[in-house]
C-alpha cells in the first residue's frame, strides 16, 4: 500500500468493493523494468488494466502497447498512443478487427496458425508479422496451457510462407506463462526460439525481432525473484545464443507494471463456522471470483490480505465471495489465517490487485455492480 493510497482510504473511505490504484507506482515499476532490460522495447499488456489514467501515463513514458482486441487498440489510440507503437498480439482475431486496426495504422500482428496468417495476408497486406511458439509454462502460477502457440516445425513453415504471401516475416514470440517465478523458464524458451531464428535466417528470411512475452511476477503471499534477476537471465541467454548480433527485443509486461500499484478495499459480510467445534471460520467478503478475483481459480494467485486487527491472535479461515454460486470460493486449501477478532463490517485490503481484477469483473451477477475504480 503506497502512502497515497493509504491517505485516500483514510480520508475518503470509499464504498466497497473498490480498486484504488496509484499511477505513480505504475511509473516506478515501468522504469524498474526499463532499468532491468534497457535493450528491450516495453509493450504494456493492456489486458492487465486498460484504465485511461494508466494508458495515458504510459503514453507519456513512451511505452509501446500489446493489444488483444480492436477495443484495446482503440483505447490505446484514444489515450494518445501512436498506431506504430501498438502490437495486435492476440493470435485469435476477427477479420473486422484486423481490418480496423490496419486501417488505423497498426502494422504489427501476431499469429500461430496457417489460417490466421491467411487472414492477415488478406486484411493487413504488407504488415509485419511474428509467429508465437508453444513453450513450456513450468514455474508459472497462471499457466497459459496450449491455447496459444505452435510447434517449431510448423512455425518454420509458416514464417517461410509469410513472405510469399506479401507479409513481412518480422520475428518470433513466446510466452512462459503469467506470474512466472522461474528465471530458468525464459532461458529455456530463448534457447528454443533462437534455434529457429537462426535456421530461418540461414534460409533467407529477414527476421529482426524476438518477442519474449510477459510473465514477470508481482509479489503476492510468497516472495518472487527481483526483476533484475529476470533481466540478467534474459540478457545472458540472448548473448549466449546471438552473441553481439542481438535482434530487436520486445517484452509484454502487464502484471508487473500494474499489479503492485493497486489494492482492492473490501468489506467482511459474514464470519461463521460450519460447525461450532470447527476451528476453521468462513470469511465472506463483498467481492469474490465473479467480482474480479477470477485468478483465485484453483487458488492460483494468492493475494496478501491486510485487516484492522493485524498483529492480534490468528486462526485458520476459508475465504469466499458474496454470491449464491458455490464456485465463489477464493481460498479453502491454501492455509490462510486471519485475526480471530475479524468481524462483520470490518474493512480489509487485498494487496497487489492492480492487474486482472477490473477486467475480470462480471456485469451484475446476482445484481452486484462491478467494483468501483479510483486512480490517484
Amino acid at each position: 500500500m503506497t502512502p497515497k493510497i493509504a491517505r485516500f482510504l483514510a480520508e475518503q473511505q470509499p464504498a466497497t468493493p473498490c480498486l484504488v490504484l496509484d499511477v505513480d507506482r505504475v511509473e516506478e515499476k515501468f522504469r524498474a523494468l526499463q532499468s532491468a532490460l534497457p535493450l528491450a522495447r516495453i509493450y504494456y499488456a493492456v489486458k492487465a488494466n486498460p484504465a485511461r489514467p494508466v494508458l495515458e501515463r504510459l503514453v507519456r513514458l513512451s511505452s509501446f502497447f500489446d493489444a488483444a482486441s480492436w477495443e484495446e487498440v482503440a483505447a490505446c489510440l484514444e489515450a494518445g498512443a501512436r498506431p506504430e507503437a501498438i502490437s495486435f498480439g492476440n493470435t485469435i482475431k476477427k477479420v473486422s478487427a484486423i481490418r480496423r486496426a490496419h486501417a488505423q495504422g497498426v502494422s504489427l500482428f501476431a499469429f500461430d496458425s496457417a489460417e490466421e496468417l491467411e487472414k492477415l495476408a488478406q486484411n493487413a497486406p504488407g504488415a509485419r508479422v511474428y509467429c508465437r511458439l508453444l513453450v513450456e509454462n513450468e514455474g508459472a502460477d497462471w499457466p497459459l496451457s496450449r491455447k496459444f502457440g505452435t510447434t517449431i516445425e510448423n512455425a518454420r513453415t509458416l514464417m517461410l510462407r509469410a513472405g510469399e504471401m506479401g507479409l513481412d516475416p518480422y520475428g518470433l514470440s513466446f510466452h512462459v506463462g503469467s506470474q512466472q517465478t522461474s528465471t530458468r523458464a525464459y532461458e529455456l524458451a530463448i534457447g528454443k526460439a533462437a534455434m529457429l531464428f537462426t535456421d530461418l535466417t540461414e534460409a533467407g528470411v529477414n527476421l529482426r525481432m524476438m518477442n519474449l512475452g510477459g510473465g514477470f511476477p508481482t509479489r503476492y503471499r510468497d516472495d518472487v525473484p527481483e526483476i533484475d534477476m529476470f533481466g540478467n537471465a534474459i540478457m545472458g541467454a540472448m548473448v549466449a545464443h546471438f552473441g553481439n548480433n542481438l535482434p530487436e527485443m520486445l517484452i509484454e509486461p502487464g502484471r508487473f507494471v500494474v499489479g503492485d500499484a493497486g489494492l482492492v478495499s473490501a468489506e467482511v459480510v459474514l464470519v461463521s463456522r460450519k460447525d461450532p467445534a470447527d476451528p476453521v471460520r468462513w470469511v465472506y467478503l463483498d467481492i469474490g471470483r465473479f467480482g474480479g478475483l477470477a485468478e483465485t481459480e484453483g487458488e492460483a494467485i494468492k493475494y496478501r490480505i491486510a485487516t484492522p486487527h493485524d498483529g492480534t491472535p490468528m486462526g485458520p479461515v476459508a475465504i469466499a465471495g458474496p454470491t449464491c454460486d458455490g464456485a465463489d470460493i477464493l481460498y479453502e486449501k491454501s492455509n490462510y489465517r486471519l485475526p480471530l477478532k475479524l468481524a462483520c463490517g470490518d474493512r480489509v485490503e487485498l494487496l497487489s490487485t492492480g492487474a486482472y481484477v477490473t477486467t475480470y469483473a462480471s456485469q451484475r451477477f446476482n445484481g452486484f455492480a462491478p467494483l468501483q475504480e479510483h486512480y490517484l
